[in-house]
């Protein structure tokens, strides 16, 4: 079970760990909050995940190139 759950967050895209240092709570209660929200609503919360997702991404992205290393 634990090689399981390492496995899913070494490859998640880690908007719930995001979440959770940003609103000090617990980052368990939050994946269980996607989860059942996903199941009761059939699925639109997932949309919300790819989307903060993506948008990670794009920040990661834009502050790279604007800092990029010099070489001398």
């Amino acid at each position: 079970m634990e090689k399981l759950k390492i496995f899913f967050e070494d490859r998640a895209f880690g908007v719930c760990s995001k979440l959770g240092e940003k609103l000090n709570f617990p980052i368990d209660s939050i994946r269980l909050f996607f989860i059942y929200t996903s199941f009761i609503t059939m699925g639109s919360p997932i949309i919300v995940y790819v989307t903060m997702a993506m948008m990670m991404k794009i920040r990661k992205y834009f502050r790279k190139s604007n800092n990029p290393i010099l070489f001398d």
